[in-house]
């Protein structure tokens, strides 16, 4: 039963985002503010930095896939853009500390690069008619605090249930 804890958390955020998605846009002084919920890389992140870049990689496949499929239309696009944010995590962690502070910030980075990606492939196919700095104030920066706010609060309980895993993997008899 626990070595399925890590994969039903990565379900539970993959619906979970579309519920929170639900109160985006927000109407602040006139302007809308768009909150884009990005759990589901922020946790498969942490797997690659805290458990194993493989299992990541895999799960970040099957989830890209389905969000293509039942969120976007566009076949490939998530399917190779988490799996990449896992890869390049994974990579980073080689050379740096792995607290969680630092894994935190390096994976808001990720979430503010995956949004660039997004925003000039969809531009560039034409289906978004936006500047830059609309993007930016629109969009990216609602869409960072509103991440960092729930990589904060659970952030700390990734980390936990994760290397929670991990010892238990590493005691099992083989």
């Amino acid at each position: 039963m626990n070595r399925l804890i890590i994969p039903s958390i990565a379900v539970v955020l993959f619906y979970l985002e579309p519920v929170f998605g639900l109160f985006s846009p927000l109407d602040i002084g006139g302007e809308y503010r768009f909150l884009i919920p990005r759990f589901l890389i922020m946790y498969l992140i942490f797997i690659s930095i805290y458990y194993s870049r493989n299992r990541a990689m895999l799960y970040a496949l099957l989830f890209g896939l389905l969000y293509d499929v039942f969120f976007i239309d566009i076949i490939g696009l998530y399917s190779f853009l988490y799996p990449l944010m896992c890869l390049i995590a994974s990579f980073i962690v080689k050379y740096i500390h792995q607290h969680l502070i630092v894994t935190t910030i390096m994976s808001l980075i990720l979430i503010a690069g995956l949004e660039f990606v997004l925003y000039y492939f969809f531009s560039f196919i034409g289906l978004r008619d936006m500047s830059l700095q609309i993007f930016v104030r629109e969009r990216l920066i609602p869409t960072m605090i509103a991440n960092s706010i729930f990589l904060v609060v659970l952030g700390w309980a990734f980390k936990y249930v994760i290397n929670a895993r991990m010892l238990q993997r590493l005691n099992q008899p083989n």
